[in-house]
């Protein structure tokens, strides 16, 4: 799953920090027991709203899942107190957002619909359901694929549409060279079961494969798209929410995870996800947590230090905001490449090059990257780097991360990238046109780095001066469409008496000539 270039952009090099210019933060309950309130794709989170000079002290509940309120319209502030009448209309509307079909009917019409004739297959591709004869006639006027092999019921996501809405689900699909290596380096590593958690396509992959090639390995599905549901068994696939730790279908599904986590006492198994990258990293931290406790009730006590290995594929320069969650994670150089999206593709150089990597508590010594497409070991770093990365020994690493060869700054005591300078004003490296007059670490109102904006002495300050100068920017905005109205107004008086006296003209029956 993959973001705009925009929103990446303005988030490489500060991690989250495009997230908090946003305005919009995690915040903690103040009741932790108390359950959030339910929107259509399960229990909300909690945020405030954030300015660069004051921060909202009161908080507010929205969809986990959607960024767009288009999308989920859903708002509630913390310490509001609903009626029992619009308690039952949420209810009501939550239950009217879900998919039309339950999980047990989109089983039973699977299974219906493998034991038909290839001719009698048929899917909508405008409602993108698959189809029994019963529903030919309803479909009738809809777009339709008809003979659908075993072989595409294997492949669901090259049948249906990726959902690209970019604040939302952001279903951009692993290109095949991506799935194909990872399927591969997750059978050279001994794995027997992936736990698949929004990567539809290395699940598809690695059930295609022949077992004796792959040594059995087996796949589970954890996605919020519930397309996917008439395409699998339980076993398979389970709807869900990673933002939430919601599973749409209730126990059921939750047992159906913790089984496939805690069979043979959680041996053999890695969880693979890829989230979409519009999202916040702490909530999908949480999320993970929470699967990955579900894997410990499975162990034994002998096996309690372990960690389940994970592969988290996200843009490089989250790096800093995974490991202050995740301290044990690094991140390989390996470039993750995208089917349907036209800037995450491999091969390209520069900074048009995939940002996306992964991030692993597997010690990188045992990851072996292809050779054929540049990547190479350093004895030094004892891990495989790309080809542009080149080892420092001033900083004793190999420290590109966007594939760029980078260059060491004497000053700054470490490397960065090709187009930085440094600069003496910020006493740092940053771009040539960058601007100087505003800090970049430490707290954004005053620029000292020993404390944030939240724990400023000066907020209140610098609170008040914000609001003279846009109560100042309103007055002149108001009184600039005030002049622009009235003299629109005098300008098109003309007209419009001209255009009545013709209407009245054109109304008026005129008498006959005689």
């Amino acid at each position: 799953m993959a973001a705009p270039m925009d929103c990446l952009e303005s988030l490489e090099g500060d991690g989250d920090a495009g997230r908090r210019a946003s305005g919009v933060e995690v915040a903690l309950p103040s009741n932790p027991t108390a359950p959030a309130p339910l929107c259509p794709h399960g229990p909300t989170l909690l945020f405030v709203k954030v300015n660069q000079g004051k921060e909202e002290t009161r908080k507010f509940y929205a969809c986990s899942a959607c960024r767009d309120r288009k999308d989920c319209n859903f708002f509630q502030w913390e310490d509001e107190k609903l009626s029992e009448a619009r308690l039952a209309a949420r209810e009501i509307h939550n239950q009217r957002c879900q998919p039309p079909l339950s999980r047990a009917q989109c089983i039973e019409r699977y299974l219906s619909f493998i034991q038909l004739p290839l001719a009698q297959r048929k899917f909508c591709q405008s409602c993108q359901q698959l189809l029994l004869p019963a529903d030919w006639r309803e479909h009738g006027t809809h777009q339709l694929s008809a003979d659908i092999s075993v072989a595409q019921l294997g492949r669901p996501s090259q049948l249906l549409y990726p959902l690209e809405n970019k604040k939302t689900h952001a279903q951009y699909l692993f290109a095949d060279r991506s799935c194909q290596f990872l399927a591969g380096l997750l059978a050279t590593l001994g794995f027997s079961r992936v736990l698949c958690v929004g990567a539809p396509r290395l699940h598809e992959q690695i059930r295609l494969t022949a077992p004796g090639e792959r040594s059995g390995m087996r796949s589970l599905l954890l996605d919020i798209d519930f397309r996917y549901s008439q395409f699998y068994l339980e076993g398979s696939f389970c709807r869900y929410n990673m933002f939430n730790h919601h599973f749409f279908d209730g126990k059921a599904a939750l047992e159906v995870c913790k089984e496939f986590l805690q069979e043979e006492e959680g041996k053999g198994v890695i969880m693979v996800t890829d989230p979409p990258f519009g999202g916040l990293v702490e909530p999908l931290a949480i999320t993970f947590k929470k699967l990955i406790a579900m894997w410990k009730e499975g162990q034994s006590q002998d096996d309690s230090h372990k960690e389940l290995p994970i592969f988290w594929i996200f843009p490089y320069f989250f790096e800093s905001r995974i490991c202050q969650f995740f301290p044990s994670f690094c991140m390989l150089d390996y470039q993750v490449d995208y089917d349907n999206h036209a800037l995450y593709k491999h091969g390209k150089t520069g900074r048009k090059q995939s940002p996306v990597r992964i991030f692993t508590n597997i010690p990188p010594n045992k990851i072996i990257l292809p050779s054929e497409e540049g990547y190479r070991f350093c004895s030094l770093c004892q891990r495989y780097v790309s080809r542009e990365n080149q080892h420092c020994m001033h900083c004793n690493s190999c420290t590109s991360k966007d594939g760029r060869k980078w260059r060491h700054c004497f000053l700054c005591k470490k490397c960065v990238k090709p187009s930085w300078i440094h600069c003496n004003t910020c006493n740092r490296c940053a771009l040539p046109d960058h601007s100087c007059s505003g800090p970049k670490d430490g707290c954004f109102i005053c620029g000292a780095l020993d404390h944030k904006r939240r724990n400023c002495p000066n907020i209140g300050t610098s609170w008040r001066a914000n609001k003279a100068v846009r109560k100042q920017k309103q007055r002149k905005h108001d009184k600039k469409e005030g002049t622009r109205g009235q003299s629109m107004n005098h300008a098109s008086a003309p007209r419009r008496r001209k255009r009545r006296e013709g209407a009245i003209n054109i109304l008026t029956p005129k008498c006959p000539v005689t």
